[in-house]
């Protein structure tokens, strides 16, 4: 074999053995389950994640897949996937919830965002689900909301946990209508918050209605429960030109630098870290 000859060979089995290692390097793949049916806003949100996501996916390489078929919320399916998120709502059929409840206490990793935590009361119809909404979230039932969409101020409580170590102590959060939690967070021992509304931003919320429970108080938005890999963020509400009936987006949640960063860390510790046990 000529000199050329092995110049050839050898730069092709370096090409072979990148395209290789190109391959292993994908981290892990994501399934973003989402409805889309109901509030503008959050149908804003999903369209929104479902273009920013891929990018992400690109840029920090794993794979992002989504659907809307909640049949597929099932074991061989999840199977294939390291983490799971919820864009917008969560499952109502009994069968795919108790899929995902074996898929997260066998070890996946889920993100859920805004609205798939809503939960009004045991006669609501989806019914409520007893281990998502009060063992795994531990929030329970949906208390209140601001209104309408508004920035707010973020403390970051917790810049030891991986999704949150990159953040600043506080930060400005995109709009969105916060939510209030019928259970106090704060004194469950398996959930760890990681950033709550910080007191700078009351009175919260600019509509006329607004209630004076925004005024002060304690309000978790982000938070993870330590005996899952897990984390749930309050975000997902764009704001939308409801007043003049053209469901024009007024504002986005994947267009803010910390927000974002928030996000990918998060997403990238279920994908690749471990589940972390605080004290």
């Amino acid at each position: 074999m000529t000199l050329n000859l092995k110049i050839k060979a050898l730069a092709i089995c370096f090409a072979l053995v990148c395209f290789a290692n190109a391959l292993q390097a994908q981290k892990f793949k994501v399934i973003a389950f989402y409805t889309a049916k109901q509030d503008q806003a959050h149908i804003s949100f999903v369209h929104e994640a479902n273009k920013w996501f891929p990018q992400m996916a690109k840029k920090y390489n794993f794979s992002y897949d989504s659907t809307n078929n909640w049949s597929n919320l099932n074991a061989a399916y999840l199977a294939k996937y390291k983490v799971v998120l919820f864009l917008d709502t969560r499952p109502e059929d009994s069968t795919q919830r108790a899929a995902f409840e074996t898929y997260m206490k066998g070890g996946g990793g889920w993100m859920g965002f805004h609205f798939s935590a809503f939960a009004l009361s045991k006669s609501a119809i989806p019914a409520n689900w007893d281990w998502y909404h009060n063992e795994f979230l531990g929030s329970g039932q949906y208390g209140s909301n601001t209104w309408r969409p508004t920035s707010a101020i973020l403390r970051v409580e917790d810049r030891t946990h991986p999704a949150t170590k990159n953040l600043p102590e506080t930060f400005k959060a995109s709009p969105n209508e916060w939510y209030r939690w019928e259970k106090d967070l704060s004194k469950n021992p398996d959930i760890k918050i990681l950033a709550s509304i910080d007191s700078t931003s009351f009175p919260l919320g600019t509509g006329p209605k607004q209630s004076e429970i925004w005024h002060s108080g304690y309000y978790p938005v982000v938070w993870t429960n330590k005996n899952y890999k897990m984390i749930y963020l309050n975000m997902g509400h764009n704001d939308i030109d409801y007043e003049n009936k053209t469901n024009k987006d007024l504002s986005h949640t994947l267009d803010n630098p910390v927000e974002d960063k928030l996000i990918i860390d998060a997403i990238l510790w279920l994908g690749t870290g471990k589940k972390i046990v605080s004290k």
